[in-house]
């Protein structure tokens, strides 16, 4: 089927809608970046994980990283490669099987690594282990996502470690971004060196986790590459890996939702919609930030009582499932369609079935403008994560 991209309006049901175009846009920007940087770029599973999309994706990337058996198993099954995963803590029954689904293994402490790494290796003779690091410098501002806050459980501090690394130990995992530019990278990287170097010697890659918005327009990519060569003619025997998420999928598709009613008490209009923030755009609420919708501009409360001035709400019993305020050009109908700009990451990989309240369709807009449905959702679904 061939749709309206601007207004989708042949559309009547929620449906997330991933778009081919702008997918591989973003594929063979970060393509380039690890070329011309002379890294690796891997996808996180924890951002984005629609396997039906992994053979665009393995035209431009090769490897990808899990955070738990299911993502391990996915990107060694459906990605076709073993995964580079970290938890924060394995447990006996799962580590045999994780460490075959993958190529590198990163442990979270190092009571984790003796517990567990001589089980990973005999699991996997040839997987490559390593031990997460916290540099105790992060500038991520929203408290829910910065892994060097006080207090965290996230990597060994400097101070921590032994002089001379465990023998199986060949890499070091670090992970300090979310969403931020190359010249955070470069502040942080500076912290990293000061004091993490005197252990390079002793390992053979570092990875340098995600939150690299190399997609973002904006982004600072000439300065990434240059951080990335600098490092790698001053550390020339270490593999550089990242491993952003929202970076693959950024900016790549829509929400579409409809309006089902609107509602009004004491001069506030909401329009109530066939799709839930707590269920459907967690993040909205967890971080919290106002989302793009199109054809709308967000205001503030001061606003609220303007001219087509609404709240969106969920449609979940949940009363704090609304956001607000986004003002129209024109007063809502009930059926037209709300569309929510760039809900490709952090979204379908997130979503649940409170309330069992129907899911959203997820699919793909190809480049020829044929809409293909990756995921249809049923009530099957909602009863058997209970059976």
């Amino acid at each position: 089927m061939k749709i309206n991209t601007t207004t989708f309006e042949e559309l009547h049901r929620p449906v997330y809608i991933l778009e081919e175009a702008k997918l591989r846009n973003n594929l063979s920007l970060i393509s380039s970046i690890a070329k011309e940087a002379d890294i690796e770029i891997i996808l996180a599973f924890k951002a984005y994980a629609l396997w039906k999309t992994f053979p665009i994706f393995r035209e431009y990337i090769n490897a990808t990283t899990a955070s738990s058996l299911y993502e391990a198993k996915l990107g060694y099954h459906e990605f076709g490669a073993p995964t580079h995963t970290f938890s924060p803590a394995y447990t006996d029954y799962e580590i045999g099987e994780i460490a075959r689904c993958s190529s590198h293994l990163v442990f979270n402490s190092l009571s984790q690594f003796n517990r567990f790494h001589l089980q990973s290796k005999q699991a996997n003779s040839n997987i490559s282990i390593g031990l997460r690091v916290n540099p105790e410098y992060s500038e991520v501002e929203t408290l829910l996502y910065n892994p060097c806050a006080a207090g965290t459980r996230f990597g060994v501090p400097a101070d921590k470690l032994p002089q001379q690394l465990p023998a199986d130990i060949e890499g070091f995992h670090i992970h300090c971004h979310c969403e931020n530019d190359s010249d955070v990278f470069e502040r942080t990287l500076q912290h990293i060196e000061d004091k993490f170097s005197p252990w390079f010697k002793q390992i053979k890659w570092i990875n340098f986790g995600g939150g690299h918005l190399m997609t973002r327009k904006g982004y600072d990519i000439k300065r990434l590459v240059s951080i990335l060569q600098k490092f790698k003619t001053k550390y020339p025997h270490l593999k550089v890996i990242l491993e952003p998420g929202s970076a693959f999928a950024w900016q790549t598709g829509s929400l579409v939702s409809q309006v089902v009613d609107i509602v009004e008490d004491k001069g506030i209009s909401t329009a109530i919609l066939n799709v839930s923030f707590t269920c459907h755009m967690p993040d909205c609420l967890e971080m919290p930030y106002y989302p793009d919708v199109r054809t709308a501009k967000h205001v503030k409360d001061s606003e609220q009582h303007a001219k087509n001035v609404y709240r969106l709400g969920g449609n979940s019993c949940l009363s704090g499932d609304w956001m607000g305020y986004w003002q129209f050009d024109h007063e809502l109908q009930v059926g037209e369609n709300i569309i929510f700009e760039d809900m490709l990451h952090y979204t379908t990989v997130k979503t649940n079935m409170f309330n069992g309240i129907t899911h959203p369709d997820i699919a793909l807009l190809k480049q020829n403008g044929e809409l293909e449905t990756l995921r249809n959702f049923t009530y099957s679904d909602y009863k058997q994560r209970m059976d």
